[in-house]
Parts: structure tokens; sequence; C-alpha cells
């Protein structure tokens, strides 16, 4: 078992209500799950995606925290969340990565594993 070790999951889901395929705009929430699988409690204290559309246009979204908090997870705990993106396609795809510190000062990061957005096909 790594010292130094965050496991991320994530559950996208397409948000029609927020949608607006006419004017080209495609709502997703994703919910984030975030587990100490290291030996060391650590924080993460910042935010790094990576969000490309069907086009293959990259933005790149840094920030600190999630979801306005920066949590210190113990060795075994989990930290969840749920945010939105919004892409000018119908599918895209996020990846990224979170900057961590741990309670001994050593820093790393913790990917987060690409995962697609995709609006479901409406059923006419």
């Amino acid at each position: 078992m790594a010292h130094y070790q965050f496991s991320v999951s994530v559950i996208p889901q397409y948000l029609p209500e927020q949608s607006d395929p006419d004017q080209g705009v495609y709502a997703y929430s994703y919910t984030v799950t975030v587990i100490n699988t290291g030996r060391i409690a650590a924080q993460l204290i910042a935010r790094h995606w990576i969000i490309t559309d069907a086009t293959g246009k990259v933005d790149e979204v840094r920030g600190l925290g999630v979801v306005g908090q920066q949590p210190l997870l113990q060795p075994g705990e989990a930290f969840e969340y749920t945010s939105w993106s919004q892409l000018p396609t119908p599918t895209g795809s996020m990846r990224g990565s979170y900057f961590c510190v741990a309670e001994d000062g050593n820093r790393f990061d913790a990917t987060i594993p690409e995962f697609a957005l995709v609006q479901p096909r409406s059923l006419h």
C-alpha cells in the first residue's frame, strides 16, 4: 500500500432540464468519490480538470478545493461531492487530477480517471 494515495471514481449523469440542445448547451452532473487509500492523512488542496468536447476542443479548469471545501481525509476515509459541467456538444469527456498534501508535508497528485459525458439517445 502506498503512503500517499487517493482513489477517485466518478459517476456522470446527463441533465436534460439544464440542457438546451437547440442552443448547443448540454449539461452534465458528476458525482465524485475520493477515498484515501494511502497510509497517511492528506488534504485535497486543488483541482485540475481537462474537459474535451466532441470537436476536440479542450477546456482546462483549475481551482482551489472542490465545492468550496478542501477535505482532510484520514486513511480509509471517503469524501463525496457532486458538481456539474456544460458542453457545446452532446458528447465529451473529462479527466484531471487533484493536488494533495499529506500530513507530513509530502505533496502528491491523485489522478481523476477519464470519464465520458454522453447525452442519452431520445426515445422517440
